[in-house]
């Protein structure tokens, strides 16, 4: 099943999953966001499997932050979000999140390995 988000997709999450609701500071990376996930060519989608369009928000969201403050912890919730509402059960640990959201924002991890981060949180 492909999940499509939107932008009011992205604000509820911020609002629920972030400390103190944190103003968003640019709305041009919530709606990046969302067109990246969703993008395709000729037709075709460039993130075929769910685990790459929920690497593309993560990175994406990570590297071009939205919201004032809280931008890993909500680029990680939307991921996490996303492959959940595709029906995906994700069991990972707080440790873990915050390794990929590190490893994410350092450039360390490309969207390949963002991707089978994500997957091996699944079962």
């Amino acid at each position: 099943m492909t999940v499509r988000i939107d932008l009011a997709w992205l604000l509820i999450l911020a609002e629920e999953k972030t400390p103190g609701d944190p103003r968003v500071t640019d709305y041009g990376a919530l709606v990046a966001a969302v067109s990246r996930h969703e993008a395709a060519i000729f037709g075709r989608p460039v993130y075929a499997e769910p685990y790459d369009r929920a690497a593309a928000l993560l990175q994406l969201l990570l590297h071009v932050p939205a919201l004032e403050r809280s931008n890993a912890l909500f680029a990680s919730a939307v991921a996490y979000g996303y492959l959940v509402a595709g029906g995906l059960k994700v069991v990972t640990s707080p440790e873990r999140i915050r390794d990929l959201a590190r490893l994410v924002k350092d450039g360390t991890a490309d969207l390949d390995a963002i991707a089978a981060e994500l997957r091996s949180w699944t079962l």
